[in-house]
């Protein structure tokens, strides 16, 4: 397992978010092992989309308020 920093963290806990929206879905009572190719396909783009857009949104944030020198 990789060291994961701050960021990561919170944007691993919106992505879970997004995840969840999903489940809800599909049903929290179906084992994994019962879903679709369709809906595990989905489940993934969901978390690495909701990762990406967090990770975003937080460096943003970040350069705000530290914002880069231009030379």
């Amino acid at each position: 397992m990789v060291d994961l920093t701050d960021a990561e963290k919170a944007a691993m806990r919106e992505a879970m978010k997004m995840v969840a929206e999903i489940m809800e879905e599909i049903g929290w009572q179906t084992r994994f092992a019962d879903l679709s190719e369709p809906q595990v396909l989905t489940l993934i783009e969901v978390a690495i989309g909701g990762f990406q857009d967090a990770m975003r949104e937080i460096a943003a944030a970040t350069e705000q308020h530290s914002p880069k020198v231009p030379f």
